[in-house]
């Protein structure tokens, strides 16, 4: 049950009573077997014991190893709650005033139309403690849930216990002393809840806080399956698409095993040329209705030249899912897949969005050196994140020149592979991948023309990309070793060197970046700090540049590259107008490298400002060292097949 203690004696949690550390990341904090099923099967169970304002309510369907479709819940007296998943066997949303909401869900069961009714009472009492968030999960999917706490407790306190469902193992996190918990759900037979309690004691007290997760059974995933990892549940955002029935088995299944041909799922560009937003929207995939509600507020509201419109020709479709992360492109599909993060704007909506880090977080941490990169505007950062403990809401413009960024990158990808010059030469029983991979590429041939020179830098690469291993000669590189090999040659980022697409797309990200937004890159070779928190100010500059794209070498790659992605755009006359790379200071660290460009300088130092800046920047900034070289991109190997 959903539920609040009130402050009572210190219980022993299972999880920490002999003070042993050994069973951390065993799901109930005992090792033991967890299978109790104590709700009441073939109805709808209630996480909503105690509720207070500002608390969040979970509300499951329940009928184990029946068929369940169709479900609709609406809310039918109360204060209006936000359900995000409302089509889900599942909702959970969080009450802003004390008082009683209903709620009737209507489904068909077994073939047979059904409904059921629930009401909430909420008190106005304080909220200390608040796990989130009740939701569905097929076998396999990974999962990951927070705590939040009240700011008058120690987080670090937090104990996480599993109440029911098949035992399983946490994936980097802990049962103590987390705010947040990752693992992937456990293989099951039919419709299984497993619930969590967290809590946190202090001063003799305890307060607690339940939250559940409904796994569904799933098909088996097939040896030679495109998508090895279970895959959320998509749906097309408008039923109405001519390809609704495409999209889902072409772009985003775990039964995929053989690319779909350009007739069942062509490009956009080969279908409608000049297309409108609602021919695109026609070929969005989503976990959730927000995510396509957001990408078509971004494509009406911030593509005033058109550009993504136009990009997006040389897609067959776009993914928006609560599972995505990285994001990516890939040929065998023939579509750009998006993390969900970068388009929520409310709190409830990050809640649905899967928290668990970037696969690629500790790649590179044997080597000596780090590569840190931002992007640039008025001399501090473009963007800013929110907190993962706040509930603030962010505007649409607070994410846009990150969206933006990525949504360049991805699709010079897309033009990589499938260039508007070819777009009606494919025939349509082609399948996607055999069309992409029919000829050398965009960027095979820029490797020709503009090849980068540094080995060394190309397999540094693959340890901070790739895999992950380091060879000693590699641990043994220091920043002075790696600023001589990259401050030679011709990429503006470290990532330039994962593969001849990631630099053919850096390339043109960083010129669009500039050209629309005003907005440069900066990239530096640095120590690699240590420890669990680290600021940014631990970071020393070896070597470090802005906007190295209009380095007079680098030029003429940029041109080759924006020639042949967008046609019609005047990258010349943009290139002409680019400023020379501005130096970093090496000694100072991260931050006091951040007000170099001397116009806005002058500013700052003129509004006695400019050393607060700094201070507010770097302690804002308290950062795990998977943050500060975060790529919001990586690209997903091709199939075989």
């Amino acid at each position: 049950m959903k539920q609040l203690l009130l402050p009572v004696l210190v219980t022993c949690l299972l999880s920490g009573c002999n003070g042993s550390s050994s069973s951390d990341n065993s799901s109930n904090g005992s090792g033991s077997f967890v299978d109790q099923d104590n709700y009441q099967q073939n109805s709808l169970v209630a996480f909503d014991e105690n509720i207070k304002v500002n608390q969040a309510v979970d509300l499951f369907l329940y009928y184990p190893g029946q068929s369940v479709s169709n479900v609709l819940w609406q809310q039918t007296s109360g204060e209006p709650v936000t359900l995000l998943s409302n089509t889900s066997k599942a909702i959970a949303f969080t009450p802003l005033t004390p008082g009683n909401y209903s709620f009737q869900v209507s489904f068909n069961l077994n073939g047979n139309v059904q409904t059921l009714s629930h009401s909430v009472n909420v008190s106005e009492a304080d909220n200390y403690i608040n796990a989130r968030l009740g939701h569905v999960v097929q076998e396999g999917n990974k999962v990951s849930l927070r705590a939040e706490v009240a700011a008058e407790l120690d987080s670090a306190n937090i104990r996480w216990q599993q109440k029911s469902g098949p035992s399983l193992s946490l994936t980097g996190s802990s049962l103590t002393g987390d705010v947040a918990i990752f693992f992937d759900s456990p293989e099951v037979s039919q419709d299984t809840l497993i619930e969590f309690d967290v809590s946190v004691t202090q001063n003799g007290i305890s307060y607690l806080d339940t939250v559940a997760v409904l796994i569904e059974d799933s098909p088996v995933i097939p040896s030679n399956a495109y998508f090895e990892e279970r895959l959320a549940s998509v749906f097309p955002y408008q039923a109405s698409s001519d390809y609704a029935d495409d999209l889902g088995p072409c772009l985003y299944s775990n039964q995929l095993s053989s690319s779909c041909t350009l007739g069942r799922l062509p490009l956009i560009g080969q279908q409608t040329p000049n297309p409108e937003i609602d021919d695109i929207m026609d070929r969005v995939l989503v976990s959730h209705a927000w995510m396509g509600d957001r990408f078509r507020e971004f494509l009406q509201t911030k593509d005033p030249h058109g550009d993504f419109r136009s990009m997006l020709q040389a897609t067959t479709g776009i993914v928006i899912s609560y599972d995505i992360r990285p994001s990516f492109y890939w040929a065998a599909t023939g579509a750009i897949y998006l993390d969900a993060d970068n388009f929520w704007l409310t709190a409830d909506e990050r809640d649905t969005i899967n928290a668990a880090p970037d696969y690629r977080s500790d790649f590179g941490k044997d080597l000596q050196f780090a590569m840190p990169w931002r992007y640039i505007k008025n001399n501090d950062y473009a963007s800013e994140s929110v907190g993962a403990d706040s509930r603030e809401s962010r505007s649409s413009q607070d994410g846009l020149y990150r969206l933006a960024a990525l949504m360049y990158h991805e699709l010079t990808h897309a033009n990589d592979f499938f260039p508007s010059s070819a777009w009606h030469s494919f025939n349509l029983s082609t399948r996607i991948l055999d069309a992409a991979l029919a000829s050398s590429t965009q960027s095979d041939q820029l490797a020709v023309a503009y090849p980068l020179q540094s080995d060394n830098m190309r397999a540094l690469a693959q340890v901070s990309f790739g895999d992950g291993n380091a060879s000693n000669t590699q641990k043994a590189y220091t920043p002075a070793d790696v600023s001589g090999f990259f401050s030679a040659d011709q990429a503006t980022d470290f990532y330039n060197y994962a593969s001849e697409r990631e630099d053919y797309a850096m390339l043109f990200e960083e010129l669009m970046m500039f050209s629309r937004y005003d907005i440069v890159r900066d990239v530096a070779v640095t120590n690699q700090p240590a420890g669990e928190m680290i600021f940014a100010g631990d970071y020393i500059v070896n070597w470090g540049q802005r906007g190295r794209i209009g380095d007079d070498d680098i030029k003429p790659r940029v041109s080759y590259v924006a020639r042949r992605v967008l046609p019609d755009f005047d990258a010349d006359s943009v290139l002409n107008s680019l400023p020379a790379p501005i130096a970093m200071t090496a000694g100072n660290n991260w931050v006091e490298n951040l007000g170099i460009s001397p116009a806005s300088r002058v500013t700052l130092e003129k509004n006695l400002s400019f050393a607060q800046t700094l201070e507010q920047i770097s302690h804002r900034q308290v950062i795990r060292r998977e943050y500060v070289r975060a790529l919001p991109y990586y690209e997903k190997p091709l199939p075989k097949h």
